[in-house]
């Protein structure tokens, strides 16, 4: 499909700095990491991939084309980056994998059987709730 670490290397990492869990220690180090990954300006992936994932990532990205992800889970920078990585390469794994195309299958005859005689039923019971006629 394409190459991982090739793809690796053409993101931006951007360590900022996280909130949550930590205490003071969250107030001094940078672990929250930023991924930027440029969909146009990629070399790893070609321009049909490229095509597919502007169409299928489109509500991800931003104006210029550029997807961002954000991972502050743990309260170490190197997880963080494993995990913004791998969450990356599952995005694009997924928005590549092809559609699977529906089977048209033909309605059962016991299903129209079925519903016929719902319809019979509910017909003869408002038939019923009529007044009756007087001739």
């Amino acid at each position: 499909m394409f190459d991982i670490k090739a793809l690796e290397n053409e993101c931006n990492l951007k360590a900022i700095r996280s909130s949550g869990s930590g205490g003071q220690h969250v107030n001094k180090v940078a672990t929250k990491i930023e991924l930027s990954f440029s969909v146009i300006d990629s070399l790893v992936l070609n321009e049909n991939q490229k095509s597919i994932i502007l169409d299928k990532l489109s509500n991800r990205l931003t104006k210029d084309q550029v997807l961002l992800l954000q991972c502050g889970e743990t309260r170490s920078q190197l997880k963080n980056k494993g995990i913004v990585l791998k969450r990356l390469v599952q995005m694009l794994k997924e928005a590549l994998k092809p559609r699977k195309i529906r089977k048209s299958t033909k309605v059962p005859k016991a299903v129209i059987k079925r519903r016929l005689k719902s319809k019979k039923i509910n017909a003869q019971r408002k038939a019923n709730r009529r007044k009756p006629e007087l001739d």
